[in-house]
């Protein structure tokens, strides 16, 4: 393959037909291909185009709906942007069902977030210690102008601890930084006040009348926020009488019976990472699809997740249930850290509609929100694993794929759905079926 040096400073136009050109069989056909996605509005593709680099056309992921959620009282009609259509149509059925049942709730149990900078110094912790009290008075005064806006608001810097880690790599240090950071996600705040943390603490260490010789000397390794945040966390929940539960499957399980095997299912979810691993991918189907509508990280809130499942050392279900006097309740604590101003939700349009139609919420509404829908889809997904199984219901929400893979004309559609209405779907059914109508087509002409 072509290597190209200066590829960053050609125009998009030149990079498409670069790429077109030494990657494609075919570059005029996927040129004019790439270049039909992009947006009509020339100021708005711009837009696009600054959120990344090196950009040459926009990928398109379906933007749906679930309507019909009951958080805390309040009706919400929820944007998710995801490509698996069975996703959307678990969550809407959860909504559903949990409206008439109370709804949905949820609790902020934390905002905080945490950033470190990690330094190796040589010296006795004991004297580190010691002038830590002033140290930390001068990363709060000569930071001040970074944090006062966020002050302002409410937020800021929560606390400042010096962690030793020298037990575990020779001369190792961090600061520890908690941050609160209202309604913004706070990456670049936190990132900013870290960094000069860094130069704060060399500079202090320099001329501290305390240090000789080589203890006068830090090596900053790096300052970064965590992106895990175990205090930054929300629960969502529902709760009911096991009778008001219903019957599933036609009747053939029992609101009891249900019960029984839904709290078995993510009590094997806790014990057993091979199900955990299924399990909490699930509830992410759910999170990630609001995540992106509202232009949040989601990368950060999976890796948060995640890590959070293994918190105590082997990897969990992020669900619990409990089955006590009768009642059944399904929670779902998670740690996340998103914003509803800053970054890509003031300048991508659909982030922008996506947060308008939830009522432009605040990052903890907008956390409760979207932990909500994870639990939803968990709810969902276990529903049909411990009743009908997951594949009814999964196959026939993917039957417009197999189509669309197919081929198929719009009579041919009509007529593959009516016939699978009560039949297993399979992309081997499909193709049968579809075959065998053409088939006769080709018989009757």
């Amino acid at each position: 393959m072509k290597s190209i040096s200066g590829f960053s400073k050609l125009s998009k136009t030149g990079k498409l037909r670069w790429v077109a050109e030494n990657f494609f069989k075919a570059p005029k056909l996927v040129a004019s291909e790439l270049t039909s996605f992009w947006h009509g509005d020339n100021h708005q593709q711009k837009v696009f185009d600054d959120f990344s680099e090196n950009t040459l056309s926009n990928y398109y992921m379906p933007y749906g709906v679930a309507p019909n959620f009951i958080i805390n009282g309040k009706t919400y009609c929820i944007p998710m942007v995801i490509e698996e259509s069975s996703v959307v149509a678990a969550a809407a059925s959860s909504a559903k069902f949990w409206a008439t049942r109370g709804g949905f709730k949820a609790e902020i149990i934390g905002t905080t977030k945490i950033g470190q900078v990690h330094f190796t110094w040589e010296g006795s912790s004991e004297k580190l210690n010691a002038i830590f009290p002033d140290l930390k008075a001068a990363l709060h005064e000569k930071s001040a102008d970074l944090t006062k806006n966020m002050r302002n608001r409410g937020g800021g810097i929560l606390s400042i601890d010096l962690i030793d880690m020298t037990h575990l790599e020779e001369n190792y240090y961090q600061l520890k930084v908690k941050f609160e950071t209202c309604d913004s996600m706070g990456a670049n705040f936190i990132n900013s006040v870290l960094e000069r943390f860094g130069q704060i603490l060399q500079t202090f260490m320099f001329s501290s009348p305390a240090m000789k010789g080589k203890e006068r000397d830090v090596i900053i390794i790096m300052a970064i926020l965590s992106n895990y945040t175990p205090e930054c966390l929300v629960r969502a929940y529902v709760e009911c009488p096991i009778e008001d539960l219903g019957t599933f499957d036609g009747g053939k399980t029992s609101a009891e019976l249900f019960a029984y095997k839904f709290d078995k299912a993510v009590k094997i979810a806790n014990i057993d990472p091979y199900r955990a691993t299924t399990h909490n991918k699930g509830i992410f189907n759910g999170i990630d699809a609001v995540v992106l509508a509202t232009a949040n990280d989601f990368r950060a809130v999976e890796a948060c997740g995640h890590t959070y499942a293994a918190r105590d050392g082997q990897y969990r279900s992020l669900t619990k249930t409990s089955i006590e006097n009768g009642i059944f309740k399904l929670w779902l604590d998670i740690p996340m850290a998103v914003g509803t101003v800053g970054g890509l939700t003031s300048l991508h349009p659909l982030a922008k509609r996506s947060l308008e139609m939830l009522g432009n919420p605040s990052a903890k509404d907008l956390m409760s929100i979207i932990a909500t829908v994870g639990l939803a889809q968990t709810f969902a997904a276990v529903k049909s694993l411990t009743t009908t199984g997951i594949q009814k219901g999964h196959m026939k929400m993917h039957l417009m794929n197999i189509l669309n893979h197919l081929e198929a004309t719009e009579k041919e559609v009509n007529q593959a759905v009516e016939y699978f209405k009560e039949r297993i779907v399979s992309f081997t059914s499909v193709r049968e079926f579809l075959n065998n109508s053409r088939e006769v087509v080709v018989i009757n002409n």
